[in-house]
Order: structure tokens, then C-alpha cells, then sequence
């Protein structure tokens, strides 16, 4: 228990940082949308490039560095077209999309619904959980995906109906209702975050009261641990990948040695 509550407090600042970088993304891609500019809307999406690929990008990954560089070059090739003011419409998408799935196929039969793996990071290996918090953490782990499935078909349904440059309008398509794309991006890029950060907040206050026993204090604190989580998963991945390595030498030196 002592290392685990050790490697939390490590990951203190990066989890920080990673938090606040996260924020910064949706008014930053609102306010490119609503400019028009295909520079600032390139600009947007290389920032939303860089906060995927961070967590690799600390641990000096080279295929993040490599991923990142290409990416960032691209998008500066294209950014005297108007391939941006296309492109804008698929980080919506693609992103509910994908954690609808990150949530949803930890639900299959055989897996562990990722609430349930949260808490049991989060209280360590050691402690055994009751049937009550692996009942809820199924359903919690339901909710998420519901939640992330419907983000998803609406983005979809907006980027199709988006005026101008919708994805519709793309194909030489009218779409049936025109929507406005100052709407689209409120709601692809202000109100589906707020809806996320809602969620997050009330569940976080009932879970408090059905659950008074938890291994953190408060709102920021449990916020803090759960973005820690990945950077620890993301280190401890690195370092026993390292740390085979030297077992595989012996084993090549002792081959030769025979």
C-alpha cells in the first residue's frame, strides 16, 4: 500500500498539468470553429494531437515523438487549404466514439467493467470489494458507454447537418435541416464536455453518500488520482518492458555459453 499511495504522489504535478491542458482544448476549438480560419482550426487540432499522444510524450516515447511530428507537419501543409474547415468536424466524433468503446467492451462477458478496474486501482490490489461497489461499478461502467454512445450519434447527426463545409455539403449533399455552425460547435465543443463534467460531478457527490468510505479526499483529489492512473499504467508498462530486457540477455548469453 505504501508504494502505491508513493506513486500517486509522484504523478501529483503531471496529472495536474494533464488536467489543465485537457481544459484548455474546448474553448480553443470553439473559438477556431467560430473564426473560420483554417490556420487556427489546424492549430486546434494539433493541440488536441499533442494532449493525446502526452502521456507517451513523458515517457520519451519515440513512435509518440515521430506520431506527434508527423501529425503537426501535416496539418501546417493544409493549413492554406480548406481541408481544416472539413477536418474539425471528426474530433467529436471519433473521440466519443472511442470512449464509448474504451467503457463499453470492458462490459463483454469475461472482462472486468473499467469502474471496477478505477477502484480497485484506486484502493490497491489488496483490498477485496464489495458485491455492492462491483454491482454499481457494472452499471456506472453502462452509464459511461450510454452516455459516450449518445455524444456520439450527436455529433454525428450535427457534423452531417453543419452549414457550411458540414460533412453532408462535403459529398454535394443538402441535408434536410441546415445546422448553423456556430451550434455545432457549441455542442461539440462546449456542451459535450460540460454534459461529461456533470456527470462526473453529481456521480462523484451520490457515490459519496452510498459510499462514504473512499480512498481520497474530495472532488480534486479523487480527480487528481484517476488522471494519475493512466501516467502509472503508461510507467509501469515502460519499466517492465525494460526490465525484461536484461533477462533476456542472460538467457542469450547462457545459450551461447551452452
Amino acid at each position: 500500500m505504501t508504494s502505491h499511495t508513493s506513486n500517486f504522489g509522484n504523478d501529483r504535478a503531471p496529472a495536474w498539468s494533464t488536467i489543465l491542458l485537457g481544459c484548455s482544448y474546448p474553448p480553443l476549438a470553439h473559438l477556431a470553429a467560430l473564426s473560420g480560419r483554417p490556420g487556427l482550426i489546424a492549430a486546434s487540432i494539433g493541440w488536441l494531437l499533442m494532449l493525446v499522444l502526452l502521456p507517451a510524450l513523458r515517457r520519451r516515447s519515440l513512435t509518440a515523438w515521430v506520431a506527434l511530428a508527423a501529425g503537426l507537419s501535416g496539418l501546417y501543409a493544409i493549413t492554406g487549404s480548406s481541408a481544416p474547415l472539413r477536418m474539425q468536424f471528426l474530433p467529436p466524433i471519433l473521440m466519443f466514439g472511442f470512449m464509448a468503446w474504451v467503457f463499453g467492451h470492458t462490459l463483454q462477458r469475461g472482462r472486468t467493467p473499467l469502474i471496477e478496474s478505477i477502484i480497485r486501482a484506486l484502493n490497491g490490489p489488496e483490498d477485496s470489494l464489495d458485491e455492492n461497489v462491483v454491482s454499481y461499478a457494472r452499471r456506472l461502467t453502462a452509464v459511461w458507454t450510454a452516455l459516450f454512445v449518445l455524444l456520439g450519434v450527436i455529433n454525428t447527426v450535427l457534423a452531417l447537418c453543419a452549414e457550411p463545409d458540414g460533412l453532408l455539403l462535403t459529398f454535394g449533399l443538402q441535408p434536410v435541416v441546415a445546422v448553423p455552425l456556430s451550434l455545432w460547435s457549441l455542442f461539440a465543443n462546449v456542451l459535450n464536455y460540460l454534459l461529461v463534467a456533470t456527470l462526473f460531478v453529481v456521480e462523484f457527490l451520490y457515490r459519496q453518500r452510498r459510499f462514504p468510505q473512499q480512498p481520497y479526499r474530495g472532488l480534486l483529489d479523487f480527480t487528481r488520482k484517476v488522471a494519475s492512473l493512466g501516467a502509472m499504467h503508461g510507467h509501469a508498462s515502460a519499466t517492465s518492458q525494460t526490465d525484461s530486457t536484461p533477462g533476456r540477455d542472460r538467457q542469450a548469453a547462457d545459450g551461447r555459453a551452452r
